[in-house]
């Protein structure tokens, strides 16, 4: 697999690890992210989305969003801590074109990548 590749293994696609997700987790938001993060039981991060139909009605502007995601985490995952990540799309995030999104995730994941010498364990201002 390439460099910037993203594995099964660095998705999060059972529901059930959705649910421990939630139950677990800390959040950090963005201008149109919200990022529910907890440490990892697996040796890699993984990254789950949820883009609702609040965002959109129309599934050609939630799956455009989910695709930015879904690139601009390829490219960031190496660099991130070891936790399991929801990033949820904000209502605000249909009406933004494509660099505005990835400058707002370019953002969030700096701020997750700070958790690293933390262990995702501390205290994360923001």
């Amino acid at each position: 697999m390439g460099r910037f590749s993203l594995p099964r293994a660095a998705r999060l696609l059972k529901p059930g690890d959705f649910a421990a997700l939630r139950g677990r987790s800390r959040r950090l938001g963005s201008s149109h992210f919200l990022a529910e993060f907890a440490p990892a039981d697996q040796p890699t991060c993984r990254l789950g989305q949820a883009v609702s139909r609040r965002v959109s009605k129309r599934a050609v502007d939630r799956n455009r969003i989910k695709r930015l995601v879904r690139d601009s985490y390829r490219h960031v995952r190496e660099e991130l801590p070891c936790v399991d990540i929801l990033l949820i799309a904000r209502q605000s995030a249909k009406q933004q074109d494509s660099a505005s999104l990835r400058a707002d995730l370019a953002r969030l994941w700096q701020r997750l990548a700070a958790l690293k010498g933390d262990s995702g364990t501390g205290t994360m201002r923001g």
